[in-house]
């Protein structure tokens, strides 16, 4: 009698179980609705910003959308693969969750360890853009965008324009402007002038500087969240071995009462 026994104590953990692993799926999921829109809006506000560092287009938003997708679509099959009570779906969803984990965890120290040569290449890249500036390019276009969107003026403040070629012609970017109605042109030819009409704090400074203030805060997160796959690991592989065994001893009790079995004694 220890055989039913033991099936009647494991349809309360199998429960127990199913209902955490829901909640954490849907945690999940949400998590990939999280990052799809921090992709869209990298890809809206900053994607210029990255631009910079290249010729081409970065395609940093696009790696955020695709894999908040991903993962919102992997929080649904958690979710039916608990629901259904399947052993191989849900060794298919700790395996998917083992390669997130791992893929978070080297992207994490990966930004972290190269953190500083990648502010310094965008801080080249930023200055590099500013002496090319002309106004009329896409680069220039570009730098524009990000002054205006980020409400910054310069690399490290307004007066970098000073050291450029189109401040001797024109002054600093209208692009600086914190009122654009209001922001003469000898205003902006004007350094002691122009502190009064543009954004003073420059554009790779705030950024750094969010960041920087941030980082500890970003880091926690970041590593929070990758150790949070282990977790969902731990749950589908305990639910699925419950629910592997909880079939053999259904199928032992089945073939221990078949009349055909119990005929030959």
């Amino acid at each position: 009698m220890s055989s039913p026994s033991r099936r009647l104590q494991t349809k309360p953990v199998i429960t127990c179980l199913k209902t955490f692993l829901i909640s954490y799926s849907l945690i999940f999921w949400l998590t990939g609705v999280i990052l799809l829109a921090v992709g869209v809006w990298g890809k809206v506000r900053l994607e210029s910003f990255f631009s910079l560092a290249s010729d081409k287009s970065t395609n940093a938003p696009y790696v955020l959308i695709g894999t908040g997708a991903i993962i919102v679509i992997f929080g649904l099959f958690g979710c039916l693969a608990t629901c259904r009570g399947s052993p191989w779906m849900l060794k298919l969803y700790a395996m998917f969750l083992i390669l997130v984990f791992l893929a978070e965890l080297v992207a994490g120290i990966s930004g972290f360890v190269f953190r500083h040569e990648i502010k310094d290449i965008l801080h080249v890249s930023f200055k590099s853009a500013m002496d090319k500036y002309d106004g009329t390019s896409s680069q220039s276009h570009t730098l524009d965008t990000i002054q205006t969107s980020l409400e910054c003026c310069g690399s490290v403040n307004y007066t970098d324009w000073e050291n450029t070629g189109y401040f001797k012609s024109k002054g600093i970017p209208k692009s600086c402007c914190k009122e654009s109605d209001v922001c003469p042109l000898d205003d902006l030819k004007n350094p002691d002038k122009a502190a009064k009409v543009v954004f003073p704090e420059g554009c790779f400074s705030k950024v750094s500087n969010k960041m920087e203030s941030n980082l500890g805060i970003i880091a926690g997160i970041s590593f929070g969240i990758a150790f949070f796959q282990l977790i969902g690991v731990f749950l589908a592989c305990c639910l699925s071995r419950y629910i592997t065994n909880n079939h053999e001893v259904s199928g032992f009790l089945e073939f221990l009462y078949d009349p055909g079995f119990i005929q030959v004694f």
